[in-house]
């Protein structure tokens, strides 16, 4: 940045400019999906046998962010908790690191992976 001085013009040090004069940043939705994506793995755990990898859609505007996150979850669980447990997860973890409102996370159970199914691959019955 530069500013005038006496006629002259003189470059202020990055350290002098005010925030909003520097400029801004967008983080693109996608990118915002991919974290809340990651997000989600952290908080389902490792997946079911045969269970695909959790993942998001994201609606940003105005720094406030919609997700809608897909998950495979084992069964039998709790699946209200673990529901919970993304949610809260994802709108903690991609608050800190986007530095955006997350005002919703719908959890989408896509599909429950018995145990029994598990078990009757290893060799166990019910």
């Amino acid at each position: 940045m530069t500013a005038v001085s006496g006629g002259a013009e003189v470059r202020r040090p990055p350290a002098q400019i005010e925030p909003a004069e520097r400029g801004s940043l967008r983080i693109a939705d996608r990118v915002v999906a991919k974290i809340a994506s990651q997000c989600a793995r952290e908080a389902v755990g490792p997946p079911p046998e045969g269970a695909g990898h959790p993942y998001a859609n994201v609606l940003v505007a105005h720094d406030t962010v919609r997700a809608r996150v897909h998950v495979e979850l084992g069964h039998p669980t709790d699946i209200g908790a673990r529901c919970a447990a993304v949610r809260r997860h994802v709108t903690e973890r991609v608050s800190a690191l986007v530095g955006m409102e997350v005002t919703e996370v719908a959890v989408h159970v896509e599909r429950l992976h018995p145990a029994s199914v598990r078990d009757a691959a290893q060799g166990r019955t019910r």
